[in-house]
């Protein structure tokens, strides 16, 4: 079975073809990088970079996806699709429609924004009944905006002194390296878009339940011990027509 993991980033799988242009890709994928991200990455970097496993493809994804036609089995990508200009988000679909063979799986993680509404407004609620403090609230706000207004890349910001500096540098900001949020989708409108651009059995699922075979197994969507990844995300599944 061919399934590509689409946007990657570090988290691979060796079930998997594994396909970004992420810095630590590049690295883990030319001989020279290899040698230098030693020297370049720490701590949870390091750790990430050092997990990473499976058929590992550089490539720009704005490129298209370097597959020929009806040549894949099943398409996974996870918090991607909202880091995309929803003008975008047709051309990306079109991509991965055209790659998948007739009845080929696709499967969407995106950070589900109905959950964060309704935590949202819970937790307003509980505010105005006097069951939550209000210096609090902020964080339900930070769930539905943070990553669309960030400036700086989450992981430069936790660096100090000439290294923060230099990502910033040499990186660019969070929207520019693509990190920022573009869109969000719910289980509504996730399901029109697809049902737009010739997807069919359009379900909600959760990280454990897939179409593609042996789903658990390619540790995509849960750790070692069988727990969520990704929490607070929707899990959407459709087949190419």
């Amino acid at each position: 079975m061919t399934l590509l993991n689409l946007g990657c980033g570090t988290r691979t799988s060796p079930s998997a073809v594994n396909i970004d242009w992420a810095v630590a890709l590049r690295l883990k994928r030319s001989r020279l990088g290899r040698g230098v991200a030693p020297l370049l990455l720490r701590g949870e970097r390091r750790a990430r970079y050092d997990a990473m496993a499976g058929e590992l493809v550089c490539h720009d994804l704005r490129r298209g996806i370097p597959y020929d036609d009806g040549t894949v089995d099943a398409v996974y990508h996870s918090h991607v699709l909202e880091h995309i200009d929803r003008a975008a988000v047709p051309g990306f679909l079109a991509e991965i429609r055209r790659v998948l063979r007739p009845g080929g799986v696709h499967r969407i993680v995106v950070p589900d924004l109905e959950l964060e509404v309704r935590r949202y407004l819970a937790d307003l609620d509980a505010v105005d009944r006097g069951e939550a403090a209000a210096d609090g609230h902020d964080r339900f706000v930070h769930g539905l905006l943070e990553q669309s207004v960030r400036r700086e890349a989450a992981g430069t910001s936790a660096q100090r002194g000439a290294r923060r500096w230099l990502e910033n540098t040499l990186l660019g900001d969070a929207r520019r390296r693509g990190e920022t949020h573009q869109w969000m989708w719910d289980r509504v409108n996730l399901r029109a878009v697809l049902t737009e651009h010739g997807f069919t059995d359009v379900d909600v699922v959760d990280h454990r339940t897939s179409r593609i075979p042996g789903w658990p197994e390619t540790g995509l969507d849960q750790e070692p011990d069988g727990t969520e990844y990704r929490p607070g995300s929707l899990y959407v599944e459709a087949v190419a027509g």
